[in-house]
């Protein structure tokens, strides 16, 4: 499927975007990009550490250049951050470039499978589930203009990859 369009995971964080998109780019026999891991390996450091050395708005800068080279190839699984879609340019590149699907997950859901991380910066904050209702109610609205949203609750992410590819139209291999 390399010559395909790219098939773009969105959606908040803990909604499993990363680990459905390995699933379906072995599936699919396509690339697989996660646009956070690539953005630590062009600069060398976490995500946390980008945020607190130079602050949200400079990696939401380089988010968006790495977005705009990525979504220039085709055949891919590309799983962005969750504020990825936030910025217009980006939501038209993914566009552009493929078929978008919003993983979505309940506030509860979200905080039970995220509660122990130490590695989301958003999140380090006195009450992290009153930040995650925050944050997905100022993101909702750019997260409904994906072409397709698979609810993540209570499935496992082999059930939400085969629910994708279902979406797809097909055969899974």
């Amino acid at each position: 499927m390399n010559g395909s369009p790219n098939l773009i995971l969105v959606g908040f964080m803990g909604t499993g975007k990363t680990t459905v998109g390995k699933i379906l780019s072995k599936k699919l026999c396509m690339k697989f990009i996660d646009i956070d891991e690539l953005i630590e390996k062009t600069l060398g450091m976490k995500i946390s550490q980008i945020f607190n050395k130079f602050g949200e708005s400079l990696f939401r800068d380089i988010e968006s250049e790495i977005i705009k080279i990525v979504t220039k190839s085709k055949g891919q699984v590309i799983s962005a951050g969750g504020g990825a879609i936030l910025r217009e340019e980006n939501f038209t590149n993914f566009k552009k470039a493929g078929k978008i699907f919003c993983l979505v997950a309940s506030e509860e859901t979200i905080f039970e499978r995220l509660k122990n991380c130490k590695d989301r910066p958003l999140l380090m904050v006195e009450n992290p589930l009153e930040k995650i209702k925050e944050l997905m109610k100022e993101r909702m609205p750019f997260y409904e203009k994906a072409d397709y949203r698979v609810i993540t609750d209570n499935k496992s992410p082999h059930e939400v990859a085969k629910e994708i590819i279902e979406i797809l139209g097909v055969k899974d291999g």
